[in-house]
């Protein structure tokens, strides 16, 4: 499929503009996203292949196998945003008539999306933190896996990017249908 024939399949999912903050940020989740999904299924095909073809055990790969599956999901999450293809409650505006019912209705499904894409942020920053400083706050103890001794942060670092990268990308949908709201037009 050409280039001009594949941008133009869903034009109604992508922001008007790509500024330059977008473009760094789409290139980072689409990088990160094909490198983890890459090293997820080597490792999973090496601890197979040495279980069952070997008989031996792959220690610990489980522990590389979070790591990697929390960057690929929420980094995933956070692109989706962009993309505006996430999973959300748009059913019931799907099968309204244009007006301003229907846009009213998106305003409100975007501002709850954003309220609680907020709240998980807030939570996802305590996570962070947590891994981070450490039970105590000091930065000693820090919690780290089992075997490999992966410092917990690096998975709840993740974690809270992507919903920040997640909270943004659906607050700005949210201004921009409270301006189709505030505007009028078609929705």
């Amino acid at each position: 499929m050409p280039d001009r024939e594949a941008i133009g399949c869903f034009p109604e999912n992508r922001p008007d503009k790509k500024n330059p903050l977008d473009l760094a940020l789409l290139f980072f989740f689409s990088i990160t996203t094909v490198v983890c999904s890459l090293l997820l299924s080597l490792i999973i095909a090496a601890a197979a292949f040495t279980r069952y073809i070997i008989g031996g055990d792959l220690y610990g790969f489980e522990e590389w196998v979070k790591l990697f599956a929390f960057w690929l999901y929420f980094m995933g999450g956070a692109y989706g945003a962009y993309n505006n293809t996430h999973v959300s409650a748009d059913v019931v505006d799907s099968y309204m008539k244009d007006g301003f019912l229907k846009r009213a209705t998106v305003f409100l499904r975007n501002l709850i999306t954003s309220g609680i894409s907020i709240l998980f942020t807030w939570y996802g920053y305590d996570f962070f933190m947590f891994g981070f400083m450490g039970p105590l706050g000091t930065g000693i103890a820090l919690p780290r896996t089992t075997v490999w001794q992966i410092p917990l942060w690096t998975s709840y670092l993740a974690v809270f990017l992507g919903l920040i990268f997640m909270t943004y990308y659906f607050t700005m949908r949210m201004l921009q249908s409270l301006r189709d709201l505030i505007r009028g037009g078609n929705s």
